[in-house]
């Protein structure tokens, strides 16, 4: 098992890792709107958090050697479903024509008061499609 951290993505508010894999499979932790510059949830629109949930997601894939085309897996939490159609065009603005597996699930809650977290699975290291 390998543990994968980056410092251009929040740290872990618990006792939790930013990504594990293990063999070719990679799975991220949720990943909320906190800025890993400040530690500070993002301001702005649901539109800006959702934009900052997928960079911090780039960030963990890219530490791990992936990016989103690696990604077969993602699941989306949201504390309004009325957010779910922004949250789609984000979506699509990182994954482009790629479309991974998906659910997405309303919440009442989420850390920190976050509108939204995301985490995924990708296998790394087999560029087949």
């Amino acid at each position: 098992m390998q543990y994968h951290h980056t410092d251009e993505a929040p740290k872990a508010i618990g006792p939790y890792s930013q990504a594990v894999s293990r063999g070719m499979i990679l799975a991220t932790s949720g990943q909320i709107p906190i800025d890993p510059t400040t530690n500070q949830m993002v301001e702005g629109s649901f539109e800006d958090k959702a934009r900052r949930v997928f960079e911090n997601l780039a960030a963990v894939l890219r530490s791990a050697g992936a990016d989103f085309s690696d990604v077969i897996r993602a699941t989306v939490y949201l504390t309004d479903l009325a957010d779910f159609e922004v949250l789609n065009r984000v979506f699509e603005e990182y994954f482009g024509h790629h479309k991974p597996s998906r659910s997405t699930v309303g919440v009442a809650q989420l850390p920190k008061g976050s509108p939204v977290e995301v985490d995924l699975l990708a296998v790394v290291g087999d560029r087949r499609s």
